[in-house]
């Protein structure tokens, strides 16, 4: 029988007896249904982790997302502003309320959105919000980003899916949208198996998606509608999930910084690849540790995915940009630089494993591959 390596993945759930001491305790007490005392423990500890005054947790990020849409009244004919270098939950919510998404380059500060790119499309389209997308556990430079948008008086979500603990200018990320959005997806820094929140520090847009997320029902004693709503809250199971995760979210970042020094570290003075850099004035989760190969075209770099594949681990490219996308190869994108920054980053980027349970052995292993194929 043919011996079979354990497969390293990207960024696998971490779970111990603490959350299996949570989810009994949640079973015990019945409250199993989409409410209950976890629901708002898990809320109300994300509010004051981030520091904002209202959150409603959901089925999912892209559940937030739609949620967000809809409170801001985005319809058929409004324009949306969408960072380009995001997965295409972000742009795909666009497309639910029928609006029409333009897409905004990134810049190589922070491989987020681009201010000045930001600025262009605006002298040509009016939104009716912005989307910008923190990846890879970094906060965009919101400072930038806000000063652009509240000149035309133009609503941030914020998606930040990808960077709960994350900080820029000593604010939390998820912090910084007039709504914003958290994943806690099973591939996450912490998870709920399946699962999201949004957040505001306007309780009219949390109260309004509150209603939608649970049918839109009137408060009458029979079930009543006058608008189309969802199922989308989330359940106080997995709330409890949630609960046990975020007790430790500080010791993951803490662990994912460190993983992302130790590939700093051992790749050394190796020319030919440049690490996803630390926005200035932010701290990243470094929740995935992305790179650059820059002697190498995407084709090169599919092959190297292949032999990583060949040893069972998971590296995966970055988010091909939404313009390049099929789905949205007719919409507007805006940039400043010559060359899309969004689409050179897809064309040499790379992610790296990055869990909380890598450990140095198999980090070493990793290191191994991409020194061989990248030193010259």
């Amino acid at each position: 029988m043919r011996y079979k390596k354990k497969r390293i993945y990207l960024s696998p759930p971490y779970l111990n007896d603490e959350e299996i001491s949570s989810v009994n305790k949640a079973i015990k007490s019945n409250w199993i249904a989409p409410l209950g005392p976890y629901v708002d423990k898990f809320e109300n500890e994300i509010l004051n982790y981030i520091k904002i005054k209202h959150a409603i947790a959901v089925s999912s990020g892209t559940a937030a997302l739609h949620l967000a849409m809809k409170v801001l009244n985005i319809k058929r004919g409004d324009y949306i502003f969408c960072s380009d270098l995001t997965f295409v939950a972000s742009a795909n919510v666009i497309s639910y309320v029928n609006a029409t998404p333009i897409f905004i380059d990134s810049n190589f500060t922070s491989w987020n959105m681009c201010d000045k790119s930001l600025k262009r499309a605006f002298k040509k389209f009016h939104p009716k919000a912005v989307i910008v997308t923190n990846i890879y556990g970094q906060s965009a430079e919101y400072d930038k980003i806000k000063r652009v948008c509240n000149q035309e008086n133009v609503p941030i979500i914020e998606d930040a899916a990808e960077s709960l603990g994350a900080e820029y200018m000593d604010k939390k990320s998820g912090s910084f949208g007039d709504l914003s959005i958290i994943s806690f997806n099973g591939n996450k820094i912490i998870t709920t198996s399946g699962g999201g929140m949004l957040l505001s520090n306007n309780k009219n847009f949390i109260n309004k998606a509150y209603k939608l997320a649970t049918q839109s029902k009137e408060k009458e004693i029979f079930y009543e509608h006058k608008e189309i709503g969802y199922n989308y809250r989330m359940s106080n199971i997995l709330c409890a999930i949630g609960v046990a995760q975020f007790k430790k979210l500080d010791v993951y970042v803490k662990k994912t910084r460190n993983i992302f020094k130790n590939y700093i570290k051992l790749i050394g003075e190796n020319k030919n690849i440049e690490f996803m850099p630390e926005v200035r004035l932010g701290r990243s989760t470094n929740w995935l540790t992305a790179i650059l190969l820059k002697n190498k075209n995407f084709n090169e770099i599919k092959k190297l995915i292949q032999e990583f594949d060949s040893e069972n681990i998971e590296v995966r490219p970055i988010w091909k940009p939404m313009h390049l996308q099929p789905l949205y190869k007719n919409c507007h994108f805006f940039k400043v630089e010559e060359k899309a920054v969004s689409k050179y980053i897809f064309n040499h980027g790379l992610c790296l494993p990055s869990g909380i349970s890598l450990n140095q052995y198999d980090q070493g292993k990793i290191i191994n591959i991409l020194y061989k194929n990248t030193k010259r």
